[in-house]
């Protein structure tokens, strides 16, 4: 086989990132799981909770990739914008999409037990509050600098 298909798993900008994703995926089912006393597959791949995985992944990306290649290179900058972008939307956009679905199914309930229709829930659980998203990013930051150095 080809060394250099397996080149990717020996670089540290590629571990920091997916260590910080896998991480943060970890603590969300153990987060989870003590709170609601069972556990869920779901939380693994799903979206939404403590701490934002998006944001660790995205910001131990930029880290990463600011520690070998500098913090004043273009690659830097536009991970780190990626990066921004990344979080923005977590806490934001996704985050109102989950209030949002949570209305509806507030509604569809009341529709239901009204017996007028019947439909599947939607989704509430999308995006992150500014604190997930703050702790998923230092998170995401720690383990790249732990990883690059």
């Amino acid at each position: 086989m080809d060394n250099s298909l397996f080149a990717v798993f020996q670089n540290k900008v590629f571990i920091a990132t997916v260590l910080s994703w896998v991480t943060a995926q970890s603590l969300k089912i153990i987060i989870n799981t003590v709170k609601e006393k069972r556990f869920n597959f779901r939380w693994f791949v799903g979206t939404g909770g403590m701490p934002s995985a998006h944001s660790a992944g995205a910001m131990a990306l930029a880290t990463s990739v600011g520690i070998q290649e500098g913090f004043g290179s273009t690659i830097f900058i536009a991970t780190l914008v990626f990066a921004m972008v990344i979080a923005f939307d977590a806490q934001g956009v996704r985050r109102s999409t989950g209030q949002q679905a949570e209305i509806l199914n507030k509604i569809m309930d009341d529709i239901y037990w009204r017996r007028k229709i019947q439909e599947d829930r939607l989704k509430e659980l999308i995006g992150h509050t500014p604190f997930e998203v703050f702790v998923g990013s230092f998170l995401g930051i720690i383990i790249a600098t732990l990883v690059m150095i």
